[in-house]
């Protein structure tokens, strides 16, 4: 052992002593001047260094020739061999589409780079940072990074605990369109039903998408329905994939929270295992590749149940109360293969398979829900599901004259097939089987795209011209479960009971039955399935002209039919103004709209309800339902929206960068899921008696918001030879009020039931209304620390009592250090979360102690799904490689 210690030293010094010959040089733009900050990296290894002020660098290398990589934001990577220590030259152009092969979000013009956007975008340098961050899966990455984007980790709230819901601006998970290399993305089967934020909408599962196989990713935070169709009211997220060839990457990492509120005396939970490969290969000598990413990924459960020293006089209604168990194993594709000098042939995709076990409310021993013979102790119930989810692009690119031509077809789908463990069926008693195949949903989507654009650069400054179709095919399913995890056999009787009125007279019998179904989540009945198609098809045009060297205009006009309701028409106007060298203004107008999911249309289920801490079957009626239509209630229609934006961007001084954006969204007819209506209503109830349900709700377009926000952005890097410093503040402010709620005839009256306080608090605090981040790095040699404060503003919501609470504001502080083992293995260690910071509430007319009661809340737990999480300190480690 001592031999095998003494060798590793030995090599491990061995390899850092080799590094004895100096590459050196300075990098410009296309005009000659220098920038600052470009990362230059030894090719196949994890050494590197960034451009000082003046554009100049030097790096240690072991021999040579060696390959250089540079990449900068907004610029195109390229590549350089030293053969000899001589000064490198290195002229690196601005990364437009014509350069890159990949659509820049936002725009279809050719010859503008993304740091002259018209609109704000982010470009997050997913590639180069993923190593150094905590967060393991695509959402919880952007929700640190990214202020604007918020992804809710939930728990009790049965399908959402397998996917988190996320948002942008503070609208919902179904109003942000989501692109793989500038393609529509497909949405999840799931919708989000109980106890959620993002209530009622469906939304695209970011985490499918493997960490390791993404290059960047681009947030575009604007309006671009105008331009993509569908969704995009509050913006576009561009994942753009990995090109890299002839090196051998990934990442082998792990972490764990530190254990509170637990019923035994473990020290963590949690625990998470990465790992990661990717891997790209040359395809002939005219720029072709393939990249492939394999990726598996392990989060274990958390449980904070243990919470009666916190909340001493609420009821015990969870013994498990924690993130899922996870298990995801995913690969990733991107290739593409010229077919002539002005053509090529492109495919990218890939699958995820994922498996997932959430804990439901607690079945107490003496419940009708239980069978002793079976669980003499109660149980907690186990919400499984099986996850799986396909992709694939096949496209081919070139000229056809002077137009650059597109034409590609992109299938996607999701499969959530849920399963009962640990649980059963309490009216076949002591027959009853502990696990069942509650059958799920299912979403699939082809669309396919032809595109033309041009760029004239005689007409004035430049004008570029683009144009196109879509044509799409959805389709939406629900399979039926085992006939056992959805049927009541009997009646079986639990109790009887005599009642007696106040002077002791007997006054009849209180009869308590066994109820019917799988506990947790009763499966879908064969009378729930459905498997309806809808289709699409959408023209196109958008035009973007330099008027002079200050000034750029853009504007878009989309044209939709949809087979289920008909037309829509929405357009675009964007302005930037250069008012000096580093002062310009931005601006957009724009319409929106969102057409209603099939899954909103026809999602229909009798599912396991908790209410003040009482457990009962509700329903929710599809759209076409003889409850809906018994309320009057009218088919879904698209959500329409206007959208304006006005920005400025500053670059006051060599390395400081600065963003403003101010925003305005409103939204009519929003598609929300109403509350309970029971069946002491006498117009739905003599209905819900017959399905032998006590509740139901239902899908509509009810209401109207507006959204007031702020985005806040400021960057300053400075590099030297050895080292580097960068201080990033990022925040969003933003307001969402509700402006109306209108209802029909028969419901009048019942607005507290269609949509009362509760519900317009879960759309309300989508997002916390701000959230900040002050983010300190210094990198020295291999040495590198990351510091970061993150702010989460306040949230309030109501409970099933009408009382109002509030999640008080709080920081929570994250730390990173990293250390280059070898030229190829990076380390890093770090702490999010690091003071094991838990959100707090109050309230006037809750216990003023605890200012919030679990009892009365949908989680059951000791904290709503709020935006900081309540897990506590995660500790991680992560070991990156390069070869």
């Amino acid at each position: 052992m001592q031999r095998l210690l003494l060798l590793s030293v030995f090599l491990f010094t061995h390899l850092h002593l080799q590094a004895q010959t100096t590459v050196s040089g300075q990098v410009t733009d296309s005009k000659g001047q220098p920038l600052v900050g470009v990362t230059v990296s030894e090719k196949g290894t994890i050494n590197g260094t960034f451009t000082d002020a003046s554009g100049r660098f030097s790096l240690r290398v072991v021999k040579l020739p060696v390959t250089l990589s540079f990449s900068y934001v907004g610029f195109a990577s390229t590549e350089k061999t030293a053969t000899t220590p001589e000064p490198l030259q290195v002229v690196l152009q601005e990364a437009t589409t014509e350069l890159t092969g990949i659509e820049v979000v936002g725009s279809r013009s050719m010859n503008r780079s993304i740091t002259e956007s018209l609109v704000p975008i982010d470009y997050i340098d997913i590639s180069r940072i993923s190593d150094e961050q905590g967060q393991l899966d695509v959402n919880q990455l952007l929700h640190y990074l990214a202020p604007s984007f918020n992804a809710n980790r939930q728990s009790g709230a049965d399908g959402s605990d397998h996917i988190d819901p996320a948002t942008l601006r503070g609208l919902g998970p179904d109003q942000t369109l989501v692109l793989i290399n500038g393609k529509r993305r497909h949405q999840s089967s799931l919708i989000n039903i109980y106890g959620t934020r993002g209530r009622g909408n469906t939304g695209t599962d970011l985490n499918t998408i493997p960490v390791s196989a993404i290059d960047h990713i681009e947030i575009l935070r604007d309006g671009a329905s105008a331009q993509y169709g569908s969704d995009a009211i509050a913006g576009v997220i561009n994942v753009v994939l990995k090109r890299n060839t002839n090196e051998f990457s990934g990442s082998l990492g792990g972490s764990m929270n530190t254990a509170k509120y637990r019923f035994d005396d473990k020290s963590f939970d949690g625990q998470s295992i990465l790992l990661a490969a990717n891997q790209g290969w040359d395809i002939g000598e005219k720029g072709g590749f393939v990249n492939v990413t394999t990726e598996y990924l392990f989060r274990d459960h958390t449980n904070r149940a243990n919470t009666l020293d916190i909340y001493p006089n609420s009821p015990d209604v969870r013994n498990q109360f924690g993130q899922a168990k996870t298990s995801d194993f995913a690969v990733m594709l991107n290739s593409e293969v010229p077919l002539s000098d002005n053509a090529a042939f492109y495919s990218f995709g890939g699958l995820n398979f994922r498996s997932t076990e959430a804990y439901a409310f607690t079945r107490s021993p003496e419940s009708e829900r239980n069978v002793i013979s079976i669980y003499p102790n109660g149980f907690d119930p186990i919400i499984a599901s099986n996850i799986t989810d396909r992709a694939l692009t096949l496209g081919v690119k070139g000229m056809v004259g002077r137009w650059k031509a597109d034409l590609s077809n992109t299938y996607g789908s999701n499969q959530f097939h849920f399963y009962g463990k640990n649980t059963l069926n309490a009216s076949l008693e002591s027959a009853s089987p502990t696990q069942f195949d509650d059958g799920g949903t299912f979403f699939a989507v082809n669309t396919t795209t032809l595109a033309f654009s041009r760029f004239f650069d005689q007409v004035v400054r430049g004008l570029n011209i683009a144009y196109g179709l879509d044509y799409r095919i959805e389709n939406y399913r629900i399979f039926a479960g085992e006939e056992a995890s959805w049927k009541t056999y009997g009646p079986v009787i639990f109790s009887i009971d005599s009642l007696f009125d106040d002077y002791g007279a007997f006054v009849g019998l209180d009869t308590v039955y066994r109820p019917g179904g799988a506990q947790g989540f009763p499966g879908f009945r064969p009378d729930n399935e459905v498997n309806q198609y809808r289709t699409n098809i959408a023209a196109y045009a958008d035009v973007e002209l330099r008027l002079t060297d200050a000034l750029t205009a853009s504007a878009a006009a989309r044209m939709e039919n949809y087979s289920d309701f008909g037309n829509t028409l929405n357009g675009k106007l964007a302005l930037r103004y250069a008012l000096t060298k580093n002062v310009a203004l931005r601006g957009s107008v724009s319409t929106g709209f969102r057409a209603p999911s099939l899954a909103q249309i026809y999602y229909n289920q009798i599912f396991t309800n908790v209410q003040s801490g009482v457990i009962f079957d509700a329903l929710i009626a599809n759209n076409v339902s003889p409850v809906t239509r018994a309320l009057g209630i009218p088919p879904l229609k698209q959500e329409v929206a206007t959208n304006a934006s006005l920005g400025l961007v500053l670059n006051p001084v060599r390395g400081l960068s600065a963003t403003i954006d101010g925003y305005w969204v409103r939204v009519r007819d929003r598609i929300v899921l109403t509350g309970n209506f029971d069946n002491s209503d006498p117009v739905i109830g003599p209905i819900l008696d017959e399905v032998n349900v006590v509740a139901a709700q239902f899908f509509t377009n009810a209401v109207n918001t507006t959204n007031i926000g702020l985005d806040v952005i400021l960057n300053y890097a400075r590099y030297w030879s050895n080292s580097r410093l960068n201080v990033a503040l990022a925040g969003n402010f933003n307001q969402l009020t509700i402006d109306s709620i209108y209802t029909n005839e028969l419901l009048a009256g019942k607005e507290d039931s269609y949509f009362g306080p509760r519900e317009q608090q879960f759309l309300i605090y989508s997002a916390p209304p701000a959230k900040m981040n002050l983010t300190l790095s210094y990198g020295y040699r291999q040495w590198d620390a990351e510091l970061r404060l993150n702010y989460w503003g306040k949230v309030e919501f109501v409970d099933y009592s009408g009382n109002y609470y509030t999640w008080q504001p709080k920081q929570t502080l994250d730390l990173t250090l990293g250390y280059d083992l070898a030229r190829n293995v990076r380390l890093s260690l770090g702490a999010v979360n690091l003071t094991n910071v838990y959100p707090k509430a109050t309230s006037e007319t809750v216990d003023a102690e605890t200012g919030y009661d679990p009892y009365e809340t949908e989680t059951g737990g000791a904290w709503d799904a709020v935006q900081m999480g309540f897990d506590g300190t995660l500790l991680f480690a992560k070991l990156g490689f390069r070869f």
